[in-house]
């Protein structure tokens, strides 16, 4: 039986383990430039020696109107590379590998004059009214993800993530809330998304597999489920994608009566669902801080691997702690050998 220390391989990646660290914006690029600094080092690096399997780059965008923030990571121009292939080859030393996730905001792009999106619908009643991006803007928009995703294979990185998830460009084209299109792009939700998927796929090496995260479940009125969520996934996954980083919302404001769960593992029956009817591999995230949770996701095959957000936050070492705390065995920097049990 799989568990959370099982080695995982998909194509050629191989991971010494189950635990992903999955994109959580830092906010914290210093020149408004979108280039890596010194946190952005720090921060991932220390998650390599932690013993974390893969991590992947917080959302990095293909152009400087489509970050949440100034503040936010680039790979518009190939001035990112360098600064991106130093994280990715120091993770490598302490045995990580790394993905990192290629996006566009959309209209939830904060310092945008002016933001673009497939409609001009306002996230809510305090956003910046979008721009709907013409039928031409949209071609040149797949350009755009195709050129990122070169420079992060020039960078070095051993997967991609497309966000598709979060209420974000390519989640706002195939949720019919946030496209409302007559052109090509209206018609077929997905037309973007496939598209998107096969410029990555262009630029990728055949055995790079290709993540898409993807919001399962819609918590606005209206809002798409879990019926919706699959029909979608199945088009993109014949485009092209070989595992969904399955999460949830983002596309509007809340209702009430749509609030996601609050407790462990609230999202787990979504990629349990998208895995066992798509027949694909899954990550799983929400809530699954505790290493006893996460190794029974693995070990109940509800998805193949899962994500460790605000637990990796609080503790850069999370995984070295999860192995002690489930008596497995795994990767161990030789320098902290003293401050761990001797088992």
């Amino acid at each position: 039986m799989n568990h959370l220390f099982s080695p995982y391989k998909i194509k050629e990646l191989e991971l010494r383990n189950r635990v992903v660290m999955p994109p959580m914006c830092q906010y914290s690029v210093t020149n408004k430039d979108g280039i890596a600094t010194d946190w952005h080092y720090i921060h991932y690096v220390s998650r390599a020696i932690g013993g974390t399997g893969l991590i992947i780059i917080e959302m990095t965008d293909v152009e400087p109107d489509g970050r949440i923030s100034d503040f936010d990571l680039g790979l518009w121009s190939d001035d990112h590379i360098p600064a991106l292939a130093k994280i990715v080859e120091a993770c490598h030393q302490y045995g990580a590998k790394v993905g990192i996730q290629i996006a566009h905001a959309g209209r939830k792009a904060q310092d945008a004059a002016v933001p673009v999106a497939p409609s001009a619908i306002p996230f809510d009643e305090k956003s910046k009214m979008p721009r709907s991006l013409s039928t031409d803007e949209v071609k040149q928009m797949v350009e755009k993800f195709r050129i990122s995703v070169q420079r992060a294979v020039k960078a070095g990185f051993d997967t991609i993530e497309l966000h598709g998830a979060h209420g974000y460009l390519l989640h706002q084209f195939h949720s019919p809330l946030t496209n409302q299109r007559t052109d090509e792009y209206g018609r077929d939700l997905t037309k973007f998304g496939k598209e998107v998927i096969q410029a990555a796929k262009s630029e990728m090496p055949a055995d790079m597999p290709l993540i898409m995260r993807i919001s399962a479940q819609e918590y606005v009125e209206g809002g798409y489920g879990i019926k919706e969520s699959l029909a979608f996934s199945q088009h993109y996954q014949n485009a092209g994608v070989d595992m969904f980083h399955i999460s949830a919302g983002g596309e509007g404001p809340i209702a009430a009566w749509g609030r996601p769960g609050t407790h462990a593992a609230y999202q787990v029956p979504l990629a349990r669902e998208i895995k066992q009817v798509l027949n694909i591999p899954v990550i799983a995230v929400g809530r699954l801080d505790e290493p006893v949770l996460a190794n029974a996701v693995i070990g109940n095959e509800e998805a193949d691997l899962v994500a460790v957000g605000r637990g990796m936050l609080r503790n850069p070492y999370w995984t070295l702690e999860a192995a002690v705390q489930l008596n497995k065995e795994s990767y161990l920097p030789k320098q902290y050998l003293s401050g761990f049990p001797r088992t």
